[in-house]
């Protein structure tokens, strides 16, 4: 058995990593009579050459209680996704791989752009969205996971344990979030996470009050994880941002929707490593620079649809209360790496948190001067209500693609 613990928001299931992975399928293979699950990997076409997911493929064609591996591709000609036909083809699972810059989803999406529901900007969020929507158009799965393609630690134990609670016959989680520590080559990492949206959930409640949404999100030990689980039904209501901001969109998007008694989070891993995105300081566009606006923006959008009412001036504030906190935290996070043995660069963090706090201001800007943007995908629902059919062709588009020429 698992230990866990209540943190009083959500259920905290830690140190699962206990369980033997041979225990954890075998008992998910039982769960998958009732509740067959479907895995969704959002990946660029660069991911296929890079080192990571090679071996991720690998680890999951050992899984033997997936239903069906839904491969959204991204940035891919022709040749490329006949490559990406090959690579994935040695999993024994049903696999579909959706080439998303191919002419039959580039038709669909067409079609959507014109009745004004298709996403606005390529991305992670554009891709997963499309995804979902084959998944839901497929129904093989009642239980879907997700997780990025540049894992560098990545075994097959990681999914058994993401799936397992949402899984459970016997269990009434409708979404799972996973986290792990964020350690390799002895360095702290995760500086998004530790310096910018945990001082900023705090100067938050520090300036509007402990909201019960600040709380929530503040509840979850790594909110910006590429790792989660849900019930399929899940899929139908939720409106994602396309951009950075997709994980802190999720997490909002079920919270609004759901009691937090039907969510929880799960230990993955003793160790995580994936690729590591450069500050790219100089390029808003790119890199942590431009992470860190998309996602101060999503919270931004969310607080304001809570009756927070934000100014100018109200910025200027959150910036100095988030770099003061920022700055203590970089304190407390060098001690915990010397207590460790790790190794923590203070010139690099406060760098960053100083590019962080430049960042509030400037997507506190943007919010205020584009009032009228529209920032999430809209739902599956929604598409279906303009479209009736359209999830339906997708799902032939995509067997097209797989299963014949392109």
């Amino acid at each position: 058995m698992s230990d866990f613990h209540q943190n009083g928001i959500i259920t905290d299931f830690h140190n699962l990593t206990r369980r033997p992975v041979e225990a954890l399928e075998e008992a998910l293979v039982e769960f998958s009579q009732r509740r067959p699950m479907s895995l969704i990997l959002p990946s660029l076409y660069s991911e296929l050459e890079g080192p990571a997911l090679a071996h991720i493929v690998n680890e999951i064609a050992q899984v033997p209680y997936l239903s069906e591996v839904v491969i959204g591709l991204d940035r891919a000609d022709r040749e490329q996704f006949l490559h990406a036909r090959d690579f994935f083809s040695r999993l024994p699972q049903r696999h579909r791989i959706l080439w998303n810059d191919g002419p039959r989803l580039r038709a669909l999406d067409d079609e959507l752009e014109a009745q004004g529901l298709s996403p606005r900007e390529p991305g992670k969020g554009r891709n997963v969205w499309f995804c979902a929507g084959f998944v839901q158009a497929s129904g093989r799965g009642e239980v879907v996971g997700l997780h990025d393609c540049d894992i560098l630690t990545y075994d097959r134990g990681l999914l058994a344990r993401l799936f397992y609670p949402v899984a459970h016959p016997y269990f009434n989680y409708e979404f799972c979030k996973g986290y792990y520590p964020r350690i390799a080559e002895g360095k702290l990492n995760g500086r998004v996470s530790r310096l910018m949206v945990t001082p900023l959930l705090r100067a938050l409640k520090k300036i509007y009050g402990p909201l019960p949404y600040l709380e929530y999100l503040d509840s979850f030990r790594y909110a910006l994880s590429g790792e989660f689980s849900m019930r399929a039904e899940v899929l139908d209501g939720i409106r994602i941002p396309a951009d950075w901001g997709l994980e802190i969109g999720v997490l909002s998007e079920v919270h609004r929707n759901y009691s937090t008694k039907r969510l929880c989070q799960v230990d993955l891993a003793d160790a995580y490593d994936h690729k590591h995105q450069p500050v790219s300081e100089e390029d808003a566009t790119a890199g942590l620079n431009r992470m860190s606006l998309d996602i101060a923006k999503a919270l931004y959008r969310k607080l304001a649809t809570q009756g927070v009412t934000f100014s100018a001036e109200g910025f200027r504030t959150l910036k100095a209360t988030y770099y003061r906190l920022a700055l203590d935290l970089i304190e407390a996070y060098d001690h915990d790496a010397v207590m460790n043995g790790l190794s923590l660069d203070r010139h690099n963090e406060e760098r960053a948190v100083e590019l962080f706090a430049a960042n509030l201001l400037e997507a506190g800007s943007a919010f205020l001067d584009n009032p009228g943007e529209r920032p999430f995908i809209p739902s599956w629902n929604r598409v279906r209500a303009a479209i009736p059919d359209l999830p339906q062709r997708m799902h032939a588009a995509v067997e097209a693609d797989n299963q014949g020429d392109v």
